[in-house]
This record gives C-alpha cells, structure tokens and sequence, in this order.
C-alpha cells in the first residue's frame, strides 16, 4: 500500500499512518500556490484502478509511482499558479459518477469515465470539499456541491469548513483532511476541536465507518490522503 500525503502533514499524523503502508510526502514548488503545493488531490486523482497524475507532476514521483508498481495514466493539463488552473484533478471519481466543475476537469479524466453519470459542480475543488461513503451518500463542505448532489438524486450533508486550518486562508476543507482506507476514515486532527463533530460522527459510524484521528490538534487540511494499492503488494 503506498500513502500519498503532503510532506507539510503533522509527524504525528506521518507515523500513525506508517504503520498501514509506506508514505510518498509530495512536495512542490513553482507550480501552484504555497499552501497547496504539497496537496495530493492537486497533483492525483484517484480512479478504480489507479491514479490520473498531473501533467507536469515532478518526475521524481513519477519514477516512484512505477518503482512501487502503481498504476498511473497522465493527464493532458498542466497545472497553473492560480484558480481555476489548480483544479483539473481534483475530481470525485466512484464506479458511477464523476463529480467536478466540469469546465475544468483534465480531458483524461473525461475519457476515462465516459460511460458514467457526469455531474457538475460550480466548485472546482471537488475533492478537498467531498468525503463519498459509499456510491449514494456524501459529506461536503460547500454548500453548492450538496445542490448539486442533491439534484442528481445523491444524499449529501453539509458541514461547516469552519475551524479547519489551511495555511494562508481563513479556513481550508473537510474533504482535504481526510483519507479513507477499506472501511477507516482517517483524519488529519482531533474532531474534538469541531464544533460539529457529534454529528459529523454520528453519520459516519452510521455507514460503517470508523474514525482514526491523527493528531491532537486542530483540523488540517492537507490535500486530502490518498491511499493506492501496488500492482503487486
């Protein structure tokens, strides 16, 4: 199992998720913005069987990702320093839908899921504001994704971004501080410091889940944590 994780994530948070597989820390510059630099669901999109990597993702992690036996396609898009050029991989793919602001989805993930439900969202980071339990049911902290979810018959519930660190901007997402892994949600944070985590709880035992907070600290958006099994593990 290879984890991909932002190199700026807590140490803390690094050990504790050794101990599932062998960590890949993304760390970039010159591509996009500071905060995000490191964040995997910038650089990644997770698929079924494998990753859609940016264009100009630094061959240092693409000769990982084939020494480690991970099955990749590269996208079309480079990346740019400002929004909308930062999203075109942070895309929610399932077995049914692609969800994104498809204006800006790289034209790779397009063809690989062309034969699934596409639904559009005015916001482009996708990802970091989406955690999927599942095929029918989501968790979000952007209200016009829980629209358009909604209108395309998914049940999504919404969750303040408040009190979620991201260095640099008021608030980062909820989505960017998680990882899911079988059936593990993994946490960047205590949720003792979110106002809303009772419910936030309640739901995602309700669906099975189990929750592994990583630090003791304030939530964390890290770009998500991406969990990717090798060809041959």
């Amino acid at each position: 199992m290879l984890i991909i994780v932002d190199k700026k994530m807590p140490e803390e948070a690094k050990q504790k998720l050794g101990l599932y597989g062998e960590l890949l820390e993304l760390q970039t510059s010159g591509i996009v913005y500071p905060s995000i630099s490191g964040h995997p669901d910038i650089f990644f999109c997770q698929a079924e069987n494998g990753l859609i990597v940016a264009l100009d993702l630094p061959d240092e992690y693409i000769q990982t990702l084939k020494s480690k036996k991970i099955k990749f396609v590269t996208g079309k898009h480079k990346l740019g320093s400002v929004y909308p050029f930062t999203v075109s991989y942070n895309a929610v793919l399932g077995r049914k839908f692609l969800i994104h602001n498809l204006d800006h989805t790289d034209p790779v993930i397009a063809d690989l899921t062309s034969g699934k439900t596409s639904i559009h969202t005015e916001q482009g980071y996708t990802r970091c504001n989406l955690i999927s339990l599942g095929e029918e049911y989501f968790i979000t902290s952007d209200q016009g994704i829980q629209r358009s979810l909604k209108q395309n018959g998914l049940d999504c519930t919404y969750f303040s971004p408040q009190n979620i660190y991201l260095q640099g901007f008021k608030h980062g997402f909820l989505g960017g501080t998680c990882g899911i892994l079988n059936k593990i949600l993994f946490i960047c944070g205590s949720l003792n410091h979110y106002e809303w985590a009772d419910d936030f709880r309640k739901i995602v035992n309700g669906f099975g889940y189990v929750i592994t907070e990583l630090t003791e600290d304030v939530l964390f958006d890290v770009g998500s944590i991406i969990f990717v099994r090798k060809i041959i593990d």
